[in-house]
């Protein structure tokens, strides 16, 4: 047989017992003999290198050392999940997907346990895997495709005529068998042990080396695609079974349910059966099964209509509270932060838990000294739940809070309907560090390189003051600082140049503007041309924004405002930066160019869904009668928004003649 003959055979028959050790767990050779076929296929490839492929098996071995992460951008962002919290927030998700579907439409679902990991992304091209991506923040992961192939259970090559392209979303993670092992190994080499599953499998995947990735017990689980429509599927849970004939592992505790009362029932059982599992979850993903359903329902910025996370109870211990600090956050918002005895919560050690505010200080009555049950709520975040009353000694003394900023010792202010206490002097030192640190975070810009540890010393060493003061660091201020050299000083001024030419919204996002986060700033970005036309923007003009209410607005127009932002502004501008807009909307949009507004009740389809329908036809929704609104569409019971219209010559159209316009 000839070498390349073998070496295809190999490629068949070690995926196909791969698939069975790790996907169906249904051996039928023993280690010994897989061993044995994986070093004839190494040494073929040693001897004949030009036969070495993307989806050869030995590409699980690992792959030479990077230097960095490369970022990638999903073609269909990767969204978060909205969550629930028991019975009643699952009955209000149906009781929300009916108002927007605005009809008696048939809900069944999709139940899958939550698995405690790290999402994925995979994409096979001709069935081969070609791209691995984290996450990230949904539009852009970093690419860890080396170490991706070092996981066992993720199939190299797809089978059974798999699509020209599909980009596959799973999550990996670590058994608990596995993170006693790794464990184990850390412990006996005088290094940390991890804390938890998920550390261990994020700790793992963004290891820079693949070959310390394949030596860890990862695991991974498929449970979606970023194009459903493309597969031929009807059904979530037909995807799932259509990814399982791809050779992809698929969890076998996944359910379908004809009812929200199965899901129910569904959640019920898995919260029994949670701590007997190999594997650690944190709650049931539940998604409206019908393909065409979720279409209808789309997304909103953040998360899906029709999905949504249901998590088990958050897990609780008691410790004492020792001391509280009060910290000043970018916007002047003063937050007290409880300093406790550690303890282990879930597998986490908790030090610290935010107490929010002074409203709920004195709503939970917590004392210094006092015994507090605490829980990680979601199995994630920690904080105090009550004080235990009984434990009381009397010794406790009040907790109140500073009536001077802990920082700048300027009077605080506690504005009238408001929770929040805040220190209103725009100079405050906490303040204009925080800003800069949001600015550089993931959160911001997503400087590599300025993390909050770096921004605090360049600030301390008053080599940046303002934001743009990160834009004309040099090589020669870097690399003599304590931690740096030139190495780094050159990766984080490159990594600056790359950030000269950000996309508008996340810009906005990053300069830390009160009421303005990603959500609002990429609604900005969709209606403005440019900055200066956002910062030049009226109340009114503001408010015809749909999602961008009163308190944002006002927000806005009194940061442009200032005097010291224009003159932020203007620097930045010398220093080169300039935030481009998204690229202009196809014009043949049905609805490019036209200002629509709904008014009176629909009968086809919701108002939710009409006006997804004028966002995806390149249209804008105004949600008053302006100058600007070019059309209004009536439905039945029409009011005084008709007669507004009527006046002011706009075009009036009816439902039906909207969804003729729209082509639907």
């Amino acid at each position: 047989m000839r070498p390349e003959e073998r070496v295809r055979e190999l490629h068949q028959l070690l995926h196909e017992h791969s698939h069975r050790y790790y996907v169906l767990d249904d051996p039928i050779i023993s280690d010994g003999e897989y061993d044995a076929l994986f070093h004839e296929l190494l040494n073929l490839e040693s001897e004949h290198p030009e036969l070495v492929t993307d989806d050869s098996p030995s590409r699980r071995v690992g792959a030479p050392p990077l230097d960095k992460f490369r970022q990638v951008e999903h073609q269909v962002p990767m969204l978060s999940l909205e969550n629930a919290f028991g019975d009643d927030d699952l009955v209000e998700f149906e009781e929300r997907l009916a108002r927007f579907l605005s009809g008696n439409q048939s809900l069944s679902y999709v139940a899958e346990p939550k698995l405690d990991g790290l999402a994925v992304e995979l994409v096979y091209e001709n069935g081969i895997l070609t791209l691995g991506s984290t996450r990230g923040d949904g539009k852009v992961g970093e690419e860890i495709t080396a170490q991706l192939r070092t996981v066992r259970a993720i199939p190299l090559r797809l089978a059974n005529n798999p699509p020209p392209r599909l980009e596959v979303r799973g999550e990996v993670f670590m058994s608990l068998a596995g993170l006693k092992k790794l464990n184990e190994q850390q412990l006996s080499q005088g290094r940390q042990p991890f804390a938890n599953p998920r550390n261990a499998a994020a700790g793992s995947l963004r290891q820079l080396d693949p070959t310390i990735t394949g030596s860890r017990p990862l695991d991974f689980f498929a449970y979606g695609v970023s194009l459903p429509a493309d597969t031929g599927c009807t059904t979530h849970f037909a995807l799932l079974q259509h990814l399982q004939h791809l050779g992809l592992p698929v969890n076998d505790l996944t359910r379908s349910c004809s009812s929200i009362r199965e899901v129910i029932t569904a959640f019920h059982n898995l919260a029994e059966i949670r701590h007997q599992l190999p594997y650690e979850i944190d709650g049931m993903v539940v998604k409206v099964d019908k393909l065409n359903l979720q279409d209808r329902l789309g997304v909103k910025a953040r998360a899906p209509r029709w999905a949504v996370a249901c998590k088990f109870p958050a897990t609780q211990a008691t410790t004492v509270l020792r001391d509280v600090e009060f910290q000043v956050g970018r916007t002047g918002a003063v937050t007290p932060v409880a300093i406790l005895e550690p303890v282990n919560v879930g597998g986490v050690m908790v030090s610290r838990a935010t107490l929010h505010n002074q409203d709920e200080l004195e709503r939970k009555d917590l004392r210094y000294g006092d015994t507090v049950l605490i829980q990680r709520a979601g199995d994630v975040i920690p904080e105090i739940v009550k004080a235990v009353a009984e434990k009381r000694t009397g010794t406790e003394t009040v907790i109140a809070m500073p009536v001077n900023c802990p920082v700048c010792h300027h009077p605080l202010a506690k504005p009238e309907g408001e929770a929040v206490t805040r220190c209103h002097n725009p100079h405050c030192d906490a303040q204009r560090l925080r800003t800069l640190i949001h600015f550089t975070s993931k959160a911001g810009l997503d400087i590599e390189g300025l993390g909050k540890k770096y921004v605090e010393q360049l600030y301390s060493l008053h080599l940046v003051h303002d934001i743009p003061d990160i834009f004309t660091l040099t090589k020669e201020q870097l690399a003599e600082l304590e931690g740096w050299g030139e190495k780094s000083a050159d990766n984080v001024l490159a990594a600056i140049r790359e950030r000269l030419s950000p996309p508008l919204g996340r810009f906005l996002a990053a300069l830390g503007i009160r009421f303005i986060g990603e959500v609002t700033a990429s609604a900005l970005e969709g209606h403005f041309s440019d900055l200066d036309a956002i910062s030049s923007a009226t109340l009114d003009q503001l408010l015809e924004i749909e999602g961008i209410g009163e308190q944002a607005a006002t927000s806005i127009v009194d940061y442009f405002s200032d005097e010291k932002v224009q003159e932020m502004l203007s620097r930045l501008q010398s220093a080169g930066v300039s935030p481009l807009a998204p690229e202009g909307q196809q014009e043949d949009l049905p609805l490019t160019g036209m200002v629509l507004l709904f008014t009176g009740s629909l009968q086809e389809i919701s108002r939710n869904e009409a006006k997804k329908m004028v966002k995806e036809n390149g249209g804008q929704i105004a949600t008053s009668v302006t100058q600007k609104t070019t059309h209004v569409v009536v439905g039945e019971k029409a009011g005084s928004k008709l007669i507004k219209a009527q006046e002011l010559g706009k075009t009036i159209l009816t439902e039906a003649e909207f969804l003729q316009l729209i082509g639907h």
